[in-house]
């Protein structure tokens, strides 16, 4: 069993003009086995939500709080939120020139579970989860996101996902950029992990063409720092004929 329960959340940021506030009390549960989609416009605090979960030190909770299966996410620090259980997806993964992914991922799955992997298993473990993947097993060797497209940005996180099998997975925009063959992989990767028992999915993105792929239990539209409307997989249906404008102009 899992619950991501965040009640209230305001967040800010520092600006040359003082703080300002970005999260205006966002309230949200992900249950066990569900898929949450946020979307909303640019600037209406997704990535604020996604990067304030992980406990990103740019960004300030002013209020609220966040809790998964009743201990207080908001005390921890990031490394402990990782060891309890959450898991984020970067919009733009950033580079880590000299460290193979071979490294990083077992490096990643000690910290994770407090102990190393035995080396024969983790090997075959990393490799099946590439080839799930459609990446060749050499990728293992390559430096973490250096010169690697976006697709296979993706795909590798996808494989930190499915390696690291985390509780709750905060998916920030994981189809930025992806072809449609690079997409349905992803996806393919994603609907393996929430296929498990006990997993929870809170994936924030602009366009609906993902969610034909992973289907989500409900749908929260996000519109300068707030929550303007919930609903189930209709409801981006809605905003694919309709988009944002209705929201931003009640917002103004």
């Amino acid at each position: 069993m899992s619950t991501l329960e965040i009640k209230d959340l305001q967040v800010t940021v520092e600006t040359d003009d003082g703080p300002k506030q970005i999260l205006k009390g966002v309230t949200l549960t992900i249950g066990d086995g569900e898929t949450h989609a946020i979307m909303g416009p640019n600037g209406s605090g997704k990535s604020t939500l996604a990067y304030s979960i992980a406990g990103h030190p740019k960004y300030t909770v002013s209020g609220g709080s966040v809790t998964l299966d009743g201990e207080d996410v908001l005390a921890m620090s990031v490394d402990e939120r990782a060891r309890a259980g959450l898991f984020l997806a970067m919009q733009y993964p950033v580079e880590v020139p000299g460290v193979s992914v071979a490294n990083f991922l077992r490096t990643a799955k000690t910290a994770v579970d407090g102990e190393a992997p035995k080396l024969r298993t983790w090997v075959k473990d990393v490799n099946g989860v590439l080839e799930k993947l459609n990446l060749d097993s050499t990728f293992s060797q390559r430096s973490v996101n250096e010169g690697f497209s976006g697709g296979e940005k993706k795909r590798h996180e996808i494989a930190q996902l499915e390696l690291l099998n985390p509780k709750v997975a905060v998916l920030d925009e994981t189809d930025s950029g992806l072809d449609i063959d690079a997409l349905k992989i992803v996806s393919e990767g994603v609907n393996r992990f929430r296929a498990q028992e006990g997993k929870g999915v809170l994936l924030i993105t602009h366009y609906t063409r993902i969610l034909r792929y992973i289907q989500p239990d409900h749908v929260h539209v996000f519109v300068d720092g707030r929550i303007a409307e919930q609903g189930g997989p209709e409801l981006a249906d809605r905003l694919e004929a309709e988009g944002y404008d209705r929201y931003v102009s009640a917002a103004r």
